[in-house]
């Protein structure tokens, strides 16, 4: 870990600025990091803004690796802390890394179990599967449905609390609430053919607790909305409306 500049010295001026909020060097950090730097010249001094305490000492790994010079470290606002680089030789591989990341797939397999049950398997994590849209509130394991808008609901709040972060403003708690109904179960059901069974529309509130005003709030969730991988993949077909509310 590269200290902070002897005597109390002032840390370099920076020709730019990169806020990576909570990020972690192995969730994107790197890439953001890598495209905020591509533009400076060798010897320009690239700030990143981190609130995340691994970057600490996953960063100036980082740079000795790729032959950058990690020159000082500050205290910055909101709990983050500023690291300082300078610019070593050009980055070849930016390019193709990027062109790996807008074309990177995830999988998934599910297996049926027994009964009405299956298990999803995502890298390194298991996860069970009950009915595709169960009434009962006593089934073993949530409901496709469920899961459906478990995963809108996380990758909200995840992204709204990264936006904020990103934005120097702290969070001390965010929930997002959401309901949602089938434009018609029975179809699922087979017990009639009119209509669909996909959702007819999904609503809910987002209630955060954060040193934001409502303005701030209300920037940071249209960014989240439209950077959301699954926000954007079920507004596509289904209409979203989420309330943003200061608690």
């Amino acid at each position: 870990m590269t200290p902070s500049p002897a005597g109390g010295a002032e840390p370099p001026r920076p020709d730019a600025v990169c806020d990576g909020g909570d990020l972690d060097c192995g969730s994107g950090l790197l890439l953001i990091i890598r495209g905020a730097m591509d533009p400076l010249p060798r010897g320009g001094v690239l700030e990143v803004r981190s609130r995340e305490g691994s970057v600490r000492e996953d960063l100036p790994a980082w740079c000795r690796m790729v032959g950058h010079d990690m020159v000082a470290t500050a205290p910055g606002t909101a709990g983050s802390t500023s690291y300082y680089v300078r610019k070593g030789g050009g980055d070849a591989s930016l390019d193709a890394d990027l062109e790996k990341a807008r074309g990177f797939s995830w999988t998934v397999r599910v297996r049926w179990s027994e009964g009405m049950k299956a298990t999803a398997f995502a890298r390194n994590h298991s996860i069970p599967v009950g009915q595709p849209a169960s009434l009962d509130t006593a089934d073993p394991a949530p409901a496709a449905v469920e899961l459906l808008l478990a995963s809108l609901g996380g990758c909200l709040a995840v992204g709204m609390q990264m936006r904020l972060s990103r934005a120097g403003i702290a969070v001390r708690n965010l929930e997002v609430s959401l309901r949602a109904k089938a434009v018609n179960l029975l179809v699922f059901l087979g017990a009639e053919d009119e209509g669909h069974p996909g959702l007819e529309r999904v609503e809910g509130t987002v209630y955060v607790d954060a040193d934001a005003d409502e303005a701030a709030l209300r920037k940071a969730w249209e960014e989240t909305l439209r950077r959301s991988p699954v926000a954007q993949t079920i507004l596509r077909t289904t209409p979203i409306a989420l309330e943003v509310k200061s608690t």
